[in-house]
């Protein structure tokens, strides 16, 4: 019985997230084009319903994403003028290397979504992944430990994505 409401919730939730979407995005509400809309968001749904998840709907999580959003861009502003002030100076402060931390994430796209937002911060660059560890490339690793580097780089995003994903 269980399988079957799941699949049901999964059809349901896909159908309005799909109406929904396709509202935002055309601004049409005539109830003419609601009502196809909704006919093939069903079909799809009904279709892909198998490979579709069902999300968990945490508020905890919620929380933690909306607060990640801004403390991503902080830190895109931070990384930025880092970068900026290494630019302008007469001679420029740099000393690359890779790096290799381990990351406590558990989740595939949770170590994704990390891999990602070192990425986007200017200065770091993520690599590669092998299972639980991160190999990052940063522009200056002067008279830096190795591993604190990398827990320094990482503990701030993981903190949010460990809740958030796992």
């Amino acid at each position: 019985m269980k399988n079957s409401f799941d699949y049901f919730l999964k059809i349901l939730f896909w159908t309005i997230l799909q109406v929904f979407l396709y509202v935002i995005w055309t601004k049409a509400i005539n109830p003419g084009n609601l009502i196809i809309i909704g006919l093939f968001a069903l079909a799809s749904s009904m279709i892909f319903a198998k490979n579709l998840p069902l999300p968990s709907f945490a508020v905890k999580k919620l929380i933690y994403f909306l607060i990640y959003i801004p403390f991503m861009f902080k830190e895109i502003i931070k990384a930025n003028i880092d970068v900026a002030l290494r630019v302008i100076k007469p001679v420029i402060p740099l000393n690359p290397g890779i790096i290799s931390v381990q990351t406590k994430l558990k989740s595939k796209i949770g170590r994704m979504i990390l891999a990602n937002s070192i990425t986007l911060t200017p200065g770091t660059l993520s690599v590669d992944i092998k299972d639980d560890t991160l190999y990052i490339h940063c522009i200056d690793l002067t008279g830096i430990d190795e591993k604190n580097a990398g827990e320094k780089i990482i503990s701030n995003f993981e903190k949010y994505l460990e809740v958030i994903y796992g």
